[in-house]
């Protein structure tokens, strides 16, 4: 925590002064605010690097010694991030005088905790030993069959993706759900502590605090995401209607209900987020896309390192200076073989300068390469608002971070893959092909909106007691109906703990992010595509080697959280709200191919 005892000179002097304000001896004035928050994130700065090398050190060598390192940084970082932020809170409270800017920053410093605390030591430490075991259990998490075979995740990603098994297939989605089942009562518990912890800082519950990170009420937030979807809405229905008949034709009436809905084990992902795998099933084997970027990745024995540089050589085109030589030499790009590591995808500033660095477990698949594009995205973020002050470092929302990287793999097209030697020409361009190629993102891109939405909406609903421990697994699988048409293949119970299966559940990352990203991202393409001077449909536009583009885009970047997101958006895209037209105009020509296919057919689906 923030103590006199850790600072020494004027800045204990000072500190010691703004913590008689905070208590309430005298109104703060401007001044003395912007002295606290200089101090703060000068603070929070120095423990952010401690936090960050530990952390990745546990996450490439998990054992009991690296996670309690972890564990006794992240009580440090906690215990100093609810001080300070109930610091801020009450320099809101007695706020007259302060300016809108000061104020906004206090606002930040309130958010900066991931999980707030409740206010008392042992029950930090309690909370923090919480988030360190779900995750270890996560990442260390394996399937054992009756034979004794254990598989991980990783593995079991890769059968199921190219499996049309339907037993198989069912065995492996059932089989990861039971390394989730521990997390239940660690999670309601983390859930209890938490809420104390945000409501101590003025917030209604967990969900309210987290829904307020985006310069509007958390109300407001809520209609704005919902209204987003309802927007986009008739495209998935369309792509979820299709789906289901060509899985039907596939599997038969055995495997698919007759309510509409498609079982989760049949979509070529753990979680039935995204669909691209099925491709093949999809478009019933009458049309492939233009081009397998599998495949050109097998045909150049393209290493984990090389799809890094690749992407990274994307960047360079649009004018960004190149990744320090550290990048490749700190970063881990494959599953080591003699330890447990935490493979999911993430990107990394542990010094908030430039020492970046991506950790993965690459595997050499087209979805592979647009998640290493994802991840430099993040990279080159965190180096373009690194001269920011410490509050300030962070894109404008959370969104933007996600999107980045996903709007430049939208430029991954056949003129792209021409100009860098992965094609030798132009595939013939047909309408079957144009669909096949557009189906293949949309499995992906529209596939994912509805999944995006619940995972947020659940915990929602979890974190302001609507729903209760005894029923999580029921709330869960409840909003995927609805939302995505999308059921459990086998019967699920109270006992499970289906959400923890999801990395994101148990490391606590908020999925809004996610679900405002995969909008955001063809907003930032459109434009990224009008500055390179493009003209034709956007889903056929490259911005490879437009320096006007990365010209802007790297301004967006380099503003960070200095500035509400609405004012960073409409400085980049002219527009002040995120805007589903982009992703609509994006994929119109599959829209109206999907009306047509969709034509004789009963689509939407009925819950139960």
């Amino acid at each position: 925590m923030i103590t006199t005892n850790s600072l020494s000179g004027p800045r204990r002097w000072a500190l010691a002064s703004l913590l008689g304000l905070a208590c309430g001896a005298q109104a703060a004035t401007e001044t003395e605010v912007r002295e606290f928050i200089d101090l703060a994130g000068q603070r929070a700065g120095e423990l952010s690097l401690k936090e960050n090398r530990a952390e990745w050190i546990f996450q490439n060598f998990i054992t009991y010694d690296t996670q309690n390192q972890v564990v006794d940084i992240k009580k440090q970082v906690t215990l100093n991030g609810m001080a300070t932020a109930r610091m801020a809170r009450d320099f809101m409270a007695d706020g007259e005088g302060l300016s809108e800017s000061t104020l906004r920053d206090l606002e930040m410093i309130r958010h900066k905790v991931t999980l707030p605390a409740p206010a008392d030591e042992a029950l930090t430490a309690e909370l923090v030993s919480l988030g360190a075991e779900l995750e270890n259990i996560y990442s260390t998490g394996k399937y054992c069959n009756a034979e004794g075979d254990c598989q991980v995740l990783r593995d079991m990603s890769l059968r199921m993706a190219n499996s049309r098994n339907e037993a198989e297939l069912r065995e492996l989605w059932a089989g990861w759900r039971e390394a989730s089942k521990p997390m239940r009562p660690l999670y309601a518990r983390m859930v209890e502590l938490a809420n104390t912890g945000a409501r101590d800082l003025g917030y209604k519950d967990l969900g309210d605090y987290w829904r307020s990170r985006f310069d509007m009420s958390s109300d407001a937030f809520a209609a704005d995401m919902d209204r987003y979807w309802q927007e986009a809405k008739p495209l998935y229905e369309a792509l979820q209607c299709h789906v289901g008949a060509q899985l039907e034709a596939q599997y038969g009436d055995d495997v698919m209900p007759d309510n509409g809905m498609i079982p989760a084990h049949l979509l070529g992902n753990m979680w039935a987020q995204g669909w691209a795998n099925i491709e093949d099933v999809v478009m019933g084997g009458k049309s492939q896309a233009p081009y397998d970027l599998t495949e050109i990745l097998e045909e150049r024995d393209m290493s984990a390192v090389d799809m890094a540089r690749t992407a990274e050589a994307f960047f360079s085109s649009l004018g960004f200076e190149p990744l320090p030589e550290t990048f490749y030499e700190r970063s881990l790009f494959t599953r080591p073989q003699d330890r447990e590591v935490v493979c999911h995808a993430s990107a990394w500033n542990l010094d908030d300068v430039d020492d970046l660095r991506i950790k993965m477990c690459i595997q050499r698949t087209g979805e592979e390469f647009g998640v290493v594009h994802h991840e430099l995205g993040h990279n080159y973020y965190q180096r373009a608002y690194n001269q920011q002050d410490y509050f300030h470092r962070g894109s404008a929302n959370v969104g933007f971070h996600e999107a980045v990287g996903d709007a430049i793999a939208l430029s991954v097209t056949p003129e792209y893959l021409v100009k860098i030697g992965f094609l030798d020409e132009l595939p013939a361009s047909t309408e079957e092909a144009e669909i096949a190629q557009l189906m293949k993102t949309a499995l992906d891109k529209v596939a994912f909106l509805p999944f995006g939405l619940i995972m947020d909406k659940w915990r929602w609903q979890v974190f302001s007691g609507e729903v209760e421990p005894a029923n999580y697994n029921q709330a869960w699988w409840a909003l995927r109906e609805e939302y995505q048409g999308v059921t459990a293949p086998v019967t699920r119970t109270e006992d499970h703990f289906d959400p923890g299966a999801k990395y994101h559940i148990p490391s606590n990352v908020s999925y809004s992010r996610y679900f405002l990203a995969h909008l955001l991202q063809f907003q930032f393409h459109q434009r990224m595509c009008e500055l390179a001077g493009f003209e034709g449909p956007l889903h056929q536009c490259s911005a490879y080697g437009s320096k006007k583009a990365g010209e802007a885009l790297n301004t967006m970047l380099t503003a960070g959280r200095s500035a509400p997101w609405q004012d960073t958006l409409e400085a980049f895209t002219g527009d002040r709200d995120v805007d589903p037209g982009a992703m609509l105009a994006y994929f119109a020509p599959l829209k109206a191919w999907l009306d047509e296919q969709n034509a004789d057919r009963q689509c939407g689906w009925t819950v139960n």
